[in-house]
């Protein structure tokens, strides 16, 4: 006799990596402390593979950083990184470079986001 089969409910991907970029987020953009100027050299668990060096005064460096730390860095990296004004600068385009879950945590937590975005495109 055959047992019954236990239905359990598959997580949608869309909804676990949502999760997994909201933990990462700060509790509020002031908290993005990170430098405006200079050069920042990202530590091995943030930048695993390839470039490591940035320099911020170059738009390209400074936007290659910033996709990198919203990847892959954790809640302190975030916030040691990254710096609320260039991110409020930057997120019209920055946004179109980084994956669908890490836009919609970052939108979904920080609707002064999404104005940015609106007042790019006016």
């Amino acid at each position: 006799m055959a047992e019954p089969s236990v239905s359990f409910p598959v997580p949608n991907a869309f909804d676990v990596l949502c999760a997994q970029y909201t933990k990462r987020l700060p509790a509020r953009l002031e908290d993005l402390a990170g430098p405006a100027h200079g050069t920042l050299d990202l530590p091995l668990h943030v930048a695993w593979s390839g470039r490591r060096s940035y320099t911020l005064d170059q738009p390209r460096s400074r936007m290659g950083l910033y996709r990198t730390v919203l990847a892959e860095g954790q809640r302190q990296d975030i916030i040691g990184f990254l710096n609320r004004d260039l991110l409020l600068a930057q997120w019209p385009v920055l946004r179109t470079l980084i994956s669908r879950p890490a836009r919609h945590a970052w939108e979904a937590a920080f609707p002064e986001l999404t104005g940015a975005r609106a007042t790019a495109a006016a």
